[in-house]
């Protein structure tokens, strides 16, 4: 549902790859558009996202549209018994989130929000160093993510659409924080910038606190130099991984292991973190667990309320 770059570029892509799904339709507010993703991936072409809703032969919606248009076409997909799943970020906040996981709940149905990097094996490699005590008990997490201006027209710089670095850059940051540190983190601190009388927040940064000591600080924006690494800083060691969010189907990533007078470089093997994720979300579905993606959601929702109410935006 929507003809969106990431889209184009690696969903449909992985779509065709994977085992555990098979493209029907994708459906765009112009023909223009549908046809041609229809004619680039060999599937139908249908004008209007309600025309999807309609097709009795389609089992899950894909759904890559702005945070702002999230509600009515999740709650739309939920209604035409369909499960969904959806880009970052899933709500424009918690309500918002509580409302849709709740339509889900009671009709059944998966909803999923699309965090691509949680299924790429360099993370399940870094989390089995932290739980071998590579770096000893696990002191703070600190994770930046943040790439230069967009296009003018870009959606990220509309606020009624759901734009703001916090539900998009900072998404990423926030829910790797509760990999490694856990569900019961709270905000104690964020600020939220908007230069020049912006209508989105630009960039910003967020401290959050674990009940067991460990905290972590992230930082965001669309205004920066280029970051997408996180770090996890122990008593022992330290663990960097300077590619966390974006590693490609062809990117090898390097794992850095850090100790007192010793470093190691990880070589990993190349990984397709979204054909993974379509293999979670379609065991998720025959398996019916669909309480972990729902508390997921709801967790993380929470997390980006406490950052904006913090920050006063």
């Amino acid at each position: 549902m929507g003809c969106a770059n990431i889209a184009q570029r690696s969903v449909i892509p992985a779509i065709l790859m994977s085992e555990h799904t098979r493209l029907v339709a994708v459906a765009s507010r112009t023909g223009e558009k549908a046809d041609e993703f229809a004619d680039q991936f060999g599937c139908d072409a249908i004008t209007g996202y309600a025309q999807l809703l309609e097709r009795t032969d389609i089992d899950a919606i894909y759904m890559p549209l702005p945070t702002g248009l999230h509600e009515q076409w999740v709650s739309r997909s939920i209604a035409a018994g369909k499960h969904v799943l959806v880009e970052k970020s899933f709500a424009m906040d918690l309500t918002s989130a509580q409302k849709m996981i709740q339509l889900a709940r009671s009709s059944n149905l998966l909803v999923m929000e699309n965090f691509m990097f949680l299924y790429h094996s360099q993370l399940d490699f870094v989390k089995e160093l932290v739980k071998a005590g590579e770096i000893g008990d696990l002191r703070s997490f600190r994770s930046s993510f943040g790439f230069p201006p967009l296009n003018e027209g870009n959606f990220r710089y509309n606020k009624a659409l759901g734009g703001g670095a916090l539900l998009d850059a900072a998404a990423y940051t926030i829910r790797a924080s509760q990999v490694f540190l856990g569900d019961d983190l709270e905000v104690k601190a964020a600020n939220l910038v908007k230069p020049g009388g912006a209508e989105v927040d630009i960039y910003g940064g967020a401290y959050l606190d674990s009940a067991a000591g460990a905290f972590s600080e992230v930082s965001f924006g669309f205004d920066n130099f280029y970051q997408c690494n996180f770090e996890l800083w122990g008593s022992r060691g330290k663990i960097t991984a300077r590619r966390a969010f974006t590693s490609g189907p062809d990117f090898e990533p390097i794992i850095t292991v850090e100790k007192q007078g010793e470093r190691f470089d990880h070589q990993l093997e190349t990984d397709n973190h979204f054909v993974n994720l379509l293999a979670e979300f379609s065991n998720s579905i025959d398996k019916g667990e669909y309480e972990p993606k729902y508390r997921e959601i709801e967790n993380q929702s929470r997390l980006l309320d406490q950052v904006r109410q913090i920050a006063g935006a």
